[in-house]
């Protein structure tokens, strides 16, 4: 028996960076349609090396495989706003079965503040140690609740972390529901839209828990 959790924020026209407009109607074309305009990095979403010109690798490139995996689920709800979060903050009973390939995925609760200027302000974000590390044991998808890994009214500080990341780590961004999984360690899958030559793309992101 498997927990299927849906960590995926609602695009709505509330969202910021997204809009849905009728495109077809039932009563004038016979179907309805929209037409959606997204900016590439709204929402839950991933990253590309090419975000920061780490390299030319563009979203529809990066292996499938790579969207794929284990992860463990740290919980960070403690944190606070502004934080930091360090490569001390993962438990130890965790770093003991750590391995490579292995995701992260940082729990902050930080989803409830969306559409707030908190939500982007504020947000915990990944130290320069803990980026460093999460390239050298090869993490396969880091994931964390906020719009961005890094300050983003810090563009030194956003250019360097995602630098580091994109080294080899896929980024993911915006996840939400992380409070109706039930164990530390999951299954989970983030897929983006194969948008050639994309930076980044918005994604659906699932946990599995096996039972």
């Amino acid at each position: 028996m498997n927990n299927i959790v849906d960590l995926t924020l609602t695009y709505t026209d509330s969202f910021a960076g997204f809009s849905k407009e009728i495109s077809k109607t039932i009563d004038n074309d016979g179907w309805n349609a929209s037409t959606l305009s997204f900016y590439s990095h709204c929402g839950t979403h991933m990253d590309a090396p090419l975000h920061f010109n780490v390299s030319n690798q563009t979203i529809d490139q990066i292996p499938v495989d790579h969207f794929v995996g284990k992860a463990w689920i740290i919980d960070m709800r403690t944190l606070g706003a502004k934080g930091l979060i360090q490569i001390s903050h993962i438990p130890q009973d965790v770093l003991d079965v750590f391995q490579k390939g292995d995701s992260l995925v940082f729990w902050t609760g930080w989803s409830q503040f969306v559409n707030t200027a908190k939500y982007r302000n504020e947000l915990p974000r990944i130290s320069e140690e803990l980026a460093h590390w999460c390239v050298l044991n090869e993490v396969k998808m880091l994931g964390v609740e906020p719009p961005s890994v890094a300050d983003l009214n810090n563009i030194d500080e956003v250019t360097k972390i995602h630098q580091i990341l994109l080294e080899g780590v896929v980024i993911i961004e915006g996840l939400t529901n992380l409070e109706n999984l039930n164990s530390n360690c999951v299954e989970l899958i983030a897929l983006p839209l194969k948008i050639g030559g994309g930076d980044g793309s918005p994604a659906r992101v699932i946990a599995i828990e096996k039972y």
